[in-house]
This record gives structure tokens, sequence and C-alpha cells, in this order.
């Protein structure tokens, strides 16, 4: 291959794995801009149908551990990025994510493609392989694997991503806000060099067209080095908080330390740990070279400040176009909703309301498409509260996750400790449960009229329980179903009635001639 092959007039092809998650998201709409084509490999296409881009892009279904869909998707392919990673899905992570990185490079050989671009975390110098953390000690694994697949590959390797929705600002903006003093783990004094997420997205676009000859790893961050410590002070600043008092406490365990930030933050412990033992070790960058090739713009990169403050604006504006949440939180179930009434997956237990709503379908749906997060679910807050902070200890995601817009939903999108399965706008809201359960749940909620004209409301929570623990556990709660889903139903029919009457009474806009 010769450099000449990028210098031709047509469109380059890329290939995107990792669509559904939070840099994967954005980076779509980046390269579309850039004048590229693009082709999606998801496990579910259903899960992009509601991105405001997906109307511009090849979704084609597979995985990235299936080297007959990886090979299919790989047809035609100039660029593939590699933005997947297996963190959470058990014990054997580490060699899920060799094998997939094998497949990956294997078949982009196979297929021809001119370059595979991937986004690692940025190692500590100096510092043995075998002392960092499975997280980190994987996402080194698999820059190797596919610097050695024969496909021209570039590694660029981060530390922190500063951007409104991105795990680490999470965790930031909410142990900053939250906590005036802070008594803290000793790793609060660790330096590390952030980097915005609009320059690693500028920095994964230019990566498309390195000339053939680069195979090799890139240390990405941004002009400001500081401690985490140095980090909340900055973010405290820019948000216009009080100055906070930060303690550091003798070194905590990386689980202990991760319970803490899964008390404080949205952020699960089981997210948190391979963020806080990340932190153990010095991350800075040990060189700049890619700016030779994809230079700096005039402005420069964003500075932290500036990438905090951009993050907040998004934030306040709701404006948030992927989240950490955007990809399935690790270790919960991913099943779809069993349609069929003989459904051969054993018992399906079912809790069913039904009310008539004085208020038109389209009032009842804007209820529907905007509860939880700040909104609430319409029923007993204590109940709700409980629920998810029994969920928090046992290392799931509560119900501080939120919603990624206050009043619209799409398909893939987390919603507290739910997320939307399914959503046929006006009509039909499905959301799966990702808390710790023994067994899969799902709660749909269905806007609908009789045979005469009413609007109905109807409601359906459905378990299917895992063993005997599952059962137990529905015959434990279904007590309180009542209050619950009950509630919940009497309220969101109260809630779009209210919205009703507060149309009717507003005055009709002046009529002009």
């Amino acid at each position: 291959m010769s450099d000449r092959a990028y210098d031709d007039d047509r469109l380059l092809r890329c290939l995107v794995t990792g669509a559904t998650g939070y840099i994967g998201g954005r980076l779509v709409p980046e390269l579309l801009d850039a004048g590229y084509a693009v082709r999606c490999l998801a496990r579910s296409p259903g899960k992009l149908r509601d991105h405001p881009w997906a109307g511009r892009v090849e979704v084609v279904r597979g995985d990235v551990t299936d080297g007959e869909s990886v090979g299919a998707a790989m047809e035609g392919v100039d660029v593939a990025y590699y933005l997947v990673h297996a963190l959470g899905t058990g014990r054997g992570f580490e060699e899920t994510d060799r094998r997939a990185a094998e497949i990956f490079g294997e078949q982009a050989r196979a297929a021809g493609v001119r370059r595979i671009v991937y986004l690692g975390g940025l190692t500590p110098a100096g510092v043995p392989e075998g002392e960092l953390s499975p997280h980190l000690r994987s996402r080194a694994e698999v820059g190797r694997v596919l610097l050695a697949s024969g496909v021209p590959t570039a590694v660029l390797r981060a530390a922190v991503i500063i951007g409104s929705g991105s795990v680490s600002f999470e965790m930031l903006r909410h142990l900053t806000e939250r906590l005036p003093v802070m008594v803290t783990p000793s790793w609060v004094r660790t330096r590390i060099q952030p980097i915005a997420v609009r320059d690693v997205l500028r920095l994964l676009v230019g990566c498309a067209r390195l000339p053939d000859d680069v195979n090799r790893t890139f240390d990405i961050g941004g002009p400001d080095v500081v401690t985490y410590e140095q980090m909340m002070r900055r973010y405290a600043a820019v948000a216009e908080l009080p100055k906070r008092v930060i303690v550091p406490v003798p070194p905590l365990t990386p689980r202990l330390s991760s319970l803490w930030v899964g008390l404080v933050t949205p952020v699960p412990g089981g997210l948190a740990r391979p963020l806080v033992e990340s932190l153990k070790h010095e991350v800075v960058c040990g060189e700049r070279d890619i700016v030779r090739y994809v230079p700096d713009p005039p402005e420069g990169p964003v500075g932290l400040d500036r990438a905090i403050a951009l993050a907040l604006r998004r934030v306040r504006d709701a404006d948030v176009a992927t989240r950490w949440s955007s990809a399935s939180t690790p270790r919960v179930p991913s099943d779809p909703l069993p349609t069929d009434p003989a459904w051969a997956g054993g018992s399906l237990y079912e809790d069913r309301r039904e009310r008539a709503v004085a208020a038109s379908p389209q009032a009842l749906w804007r209820v529907v498409e905007a509860i939880g997060g700040e909104n609430g679910w319409y029923s007993s807050p204590l109940a709700w509260s409980l629920r998810g902070w029994a969920d928090r200890l046992v290392g799931g995601v509560g119900l501080r996750r939120g919603r990624r817009d206050a009043t619209r939903l799409r398909i893939g999108d987390s919603l507290d400790f739910w997320r939307v399965e399914e959503i046929e706008p006006g009509r039909l809201l499905r959301l799966r449960a990702e808390m710790r359960l023994p067994g899969l749940a799902w709660l749909e909620m269905t806007v609908d009229r009789d045979e005469e004209g009413r609007t109905v409301y109807r409601q359906r929570a459905l378990f299917h329980p895992h063993g005997l623990a599952g059962h137990a556990y529905w015959w434990g709660v279904a007590p309180f179903h009542a209050a619950v889903f009950g509630g919940m139903a009497r309220n969101i029919a109260a809630a779009a009635e209210a919205e009703a009457q507060t149309d009717a009474a507003a005055p009709e806009p002046a009529r002009t001639h």
C-alpha cells in the first residue's frame, strides 16, 4: 500500500464498533461531518434507531467475538474503529478482550482494511504490567494484539476523558458538588493528564488518514497535568462552588474506594473500581507525537477549565449526546422481553394495571415519556428510594443515573435503574431492569383508546425468576405491588389529567389575518 491511497477522491468508508457507547456514539457524527461513509457494527441494531444520525449510516448486526459477522462487516471498509471492551462481563473478561481483538485484526487483514484505530488507556511509565489493574492490563494487551495484526494500527492512549456524560466527568462532578468537605483516599494526590472529549474525537477522526507506515501507540492528553485533588478544586472554581476542604487519608483498597465513590456518585462500584485502580499510578503522557500527523487546532487543545465549563454547559442545557450509561452496564441482564405467551423460558410473573384517563393520548404520552430522573416515578418516593439504595449496596446502578434528556427518550437510553428497550412514540414505552435481581424484569407502559374512544393507560410489570431465589423475591415483594404499581398507574393518570386541564385553560394564540 502507498500513502497515495488516501489522496484519491474516493469516499472513505469507516466501520465503528461500540457505536452504542459513550465515545462511539459521538464519533459517528464527527466522521459523517468529515465526509466519510460510516458503517456501525452492533449486537442490537435497534439501539441505534433513534440516534439523530441513524438515517445517515449503515448498521449491521454482529459481535466482535463472532468472526463471521465481523468479516461481513469489514467488506469494503477502509478504516475500522475498535471502541469496545469486555470489562465487567465476568472474571474471564481479559481473555474475551484478547480473543475479540485477535478476531478483529484477523478479519481486518483478510478484508484488506487499510487502518485500525483503537482508543485504549494510558499506562504509567516504569510500572511492570503485572502490577497494573486488570482493566489497564487488558487495554494494553488489546493494543498489542491489534498492532501485531498486520494492519497498520493507531493506538490512542488516554487517561481521564472530560466531557458531558463521561464516567470520569460524572465522578468528578458528583464528588465535588455533593461533598464540600471530603475525607478522601490518598489517590487524590496522584498526577494525571486529563483530555477533553472533543480533542479525543478530533484525534480519532484525524487518524483515519494517517500514512500507511504508521503502526504505533500515541499518548494523548490535554495541556494540564494535575492531581485529582487539584482537578476537584478547579471544578469547584469553574462551577462557582465554595472552596472545597479535602483531607486525604491512608490508602484504602480499590474495593473500599470504589464503594465510597459508588455511594456518593451515580457511578456503580463495578465501573468505579477500574477507574480507581487506574488512579493508583501516575498517568502522564510520555510523548506528543500525534501532533506530527494530526496538528492541534489554531487555538490549541482544550484546557481543563474550558473542558469542565463546556461539559457543565451541556449538562445544564440538557444537551448531552451520549452518557457513560449509554452502553449497557456490566453484569446486568440484556435478554429481550419474551413476547410469546407460552414462552419456553419458564415462569413469567405479571402485574397488570389499566385506567381510563380523562385526557388526550398526547397529554398522557408526555407524562409517560418524561418519567424517571428528576420527574420521579409517580409512586411512593420512599419505596423507590429504598429500592435504589438497596441496589447500590449490592453493587448495582441504583436510581442516580437519571435521564439523558428531561422530556425525550430514545431506545437504549438509561433511565435510573432501567434501560429503554423499546419505544413507539405516542404509544409504547418498555423498560428493562438493570438493577441486581434474581431474574429478568420489565416495566411496560402503553397509551391506547378503548372501544368508546376514551384514552386508556395500560401498565405491565413482568418478572422472569432465576431459580428459587427469583420466585421468593417475587412473592416477597408482591404485597407491595398495589402501593407501588397501583399508585404509579393512578398518579400517571392524574398527572395527565392535570396537564390536560392546564392545556385547556391556556389562552389560544391570537389569530392573524
